[in-house]
């Protein structure tokens, strides 16, 4: 491979190494929301983020099992470098997050994000010749569907309000400022 990504040519080993860089990549950016917004509560919009990091975790696990399973510690030839044209694959994107945000916010955030996992795959496929590599992106784009449907049913159940858990004059300032 040189230092961009060609889909049509991307075995299995490239694909895997891929989807766990996907993974990591969102994993870190929920990590990072849920630091900055912090929790007060279980159901809180940082709790969330936080959960959705320990998803992502999860499944990049999975993935750096299959991969060592079938490849052993072969060297990974793709790289972030290589897949900076199309990064933030299922990452949310700094914008759509601020501080105080609702739960409902927070989940409208992770579907945003799950979507465009999801339309990631299914684009990609169109271009992927490999039948190994076609049979795994099918399945992440599957379990992309899964997510939205399991995100969707949380807002079923979530307020309806996009107002932030705690308005910033309910937050203690600290002293001296």
């Amino acid at each position: 491979m040189n230092n961009k990504l060609n889909f049509s040519t991307l075995n299995l080993q490239d694909a895997l190494d891929l989807a766990i860089l996907i993974e990591e990549d969102a994993q870190n950016r929920y990590e990072e929301f849920a630091k900055q917004i912090g929790s007060t509560r279980n159901d809180d919009a940082g709790n969330f983020f936080a959960s959705m990091a320990e998803n992502e975790a999860k499944h990049g696990r999975e993935l750096v099992a299959q991969r060592k399973n079938l490849f052993g510690s072969n060297r990974s030839v793709v790289t972030q470098d290589m897949i900076s044209e199309i990064y933030e694959v299922e990452a949310p994107e700094y914008d759509q997050v601020r501080s105080f945000m609702s739960t409902r916010h927070a989940l409208e955030v992770a579907l945003t994000s799950e979507t465009k996992a999801y339309d990631f795959f299914d684009k990609a496929l169109a271009s992927i010749k490999n039948e190994d590599v076609k049979k795994l992106f099918t399945e992440l784009k599957s379990e992309e569907a899964a997510h939205q449907n399991l995100i969707k049913d949380l807002l079923k159940k979530t307020s309806d309000t996009m107002e932030p858990d705690v308005l910033p004059d309910d937050v203690d300032e600290p002293a001296g400022l």
